[in-house]
């Protein structure tokens, strides 16, 4: 179903612009826009993806990855189709660049998705796999149904967005993991056929002018984004403009979608991101997609005790409080927790909303 669309405007020359994402797609009649999935229909533009995703998941919080947001909760993830980005690397390509709409989608309204969370257990539901920006509406409608229920939502996003669309969009999130792609706007041309600029300007404003939870993933690709200078420059802006104790991670790249030719990252490279990031004042850097112990843990911003060990996306101790605060000297560590229970764990648990037992198995 196109369900009616928001954040546009007539111009005098007839089309349509988007005012959703900064590319400002200008719309003949029924184009679409570079996401695929926004589309002109007659005098508006339409989502056509409203109600169908790609797919249903419960995963770790820690996977998406939020390491400081609720940790050991479970989230059921889900998204769409379509990106507003053209990543040579996405790693969810199969979905951010499908055009085979109609095979991909089980059909879920807001409130369904809401109810089947609650009904397993989970704490979040989280947009994911594709950006949610992109289906705003879906996304928005969504998380107003969840937080009836008393779910929190979690966007997983590139950012991109504009600053009109920004305070309706997050208005309705709790968390964000906002990817921030590489540290220069060469990169984002070439690589994203994207800008650099408008990401740093969401990822100030969510810190600065929202209550939304933000941490901060960059993939590292060999070669393009993993330089000394670029991954110092990248964390001394987080430290200045966000705050030393916004959480980042460095994640491992492997060869996909347009980028089948350099080889997966090193872990040493992680390594070294993570002790160049910590050398320059952030408290909470981590590395993700390789085993490292080390760079899973969280500690103490006090008195350095480790709080949470974390192995993969299991969590091996944790020593905070309801509060979130370090049970050996009584800091607070930034994020949002609660009472503290049996973790989930590292399970994925498929999700087929429409062929589900009528009373799911609590997680």
């Amino acid at each position: 179903m196109n369900y009616p669309g928001r954040y546009w405007h007539l111009l005098d020359d007839g089309r349509i612009q988007c005012d959703l994402c900064p590319r400002y797609c200008r719309l003949h009649a029924d184009q679409r826009g570079a996401c695929f999935v926004r589309m002109r229909e007659g005098d508006a533009i339409v989502l056509t993806t409203y109600g169908r995703s790609s797919g249903f998941c419960i995963d770790p919080i820690e996977k998406k990855p939020l390491n400081h947001f609720y940790p050991g909760t479970s989230v059921f993830s889900f998204g769409t189709a379509g990106c507003n980005l053209a990543c040579k690397f996405c790693q969810n390509w199969d979905i951010s660049k499908s055009r085979d709409m109609d095979q991909l989608m089980d059909a879920a309204s807001p409130e369904e998705i809401a109810r089947t969370a609650a009904d397993w257990g989970c704490a979040s539901v989280a947009f994911t796999y594709n950006d949610p920006v992109i289906f705003a509406e879906y996304a928005i409608d969504t998380a107003k149904a969840c937080h009836e229920l008393g779910l929190k939502t979690v966007a997983v996003t590139a950012g991109y967005i504009t600053e009109l669309a920004r305070p309706d969009f997050y208005a309705h999130m709790d968390a964000a993991n906002v990817d921030l792609k590489a540290f220069t706007d060469d990169f984002y041309v070439k690589e994203c056929g994207a800008h650099l600029q408008p990401v740093l300007d969401t990822l100030k404003w969510l810190v600065h002018d929202s209550d939304v939870w933000v941490e901060i993933t960059t993939l590292l690709i060999p070669g393009l984004n993993d330089s000394e200078d670029e991954i110092r420059a990248l964390s001394q802006w987080v430290a200045k403009e966000l705050g030393s104790e916004v959480p980042l991670h460095f994640s491992a790249f492997h060869p996909d979608y347009k980028l089948t030719d350099i080889p997966p990252t090193p872990p040493a490279t992680l390594t070294r991101a993570r002790r160049i990031a910590l050398a320059e004042g952030l408290k909470h850097v981590y590395t993700g997609n390789v085993h490292d112990r080390e760079g899973g843990v969280t500690h103490c911003t006090h008195c350095g005790a480790a709080v949470i060990e974390r192995d993969w996306y299991e969590i091996l101790d944790y020593a905070l409080d309801d509060k979130g605060a370090c049970r050996k000297c009584g800091t607070a560590l930034a994020g949002r927790f609660g009472h503290y229970s049996t973790p989930f764990g590292s399970r994925r648990i498929p999700v087929a909303i429409h062929r589900q037992p009528a009373t799911p198995a609590r997680t």
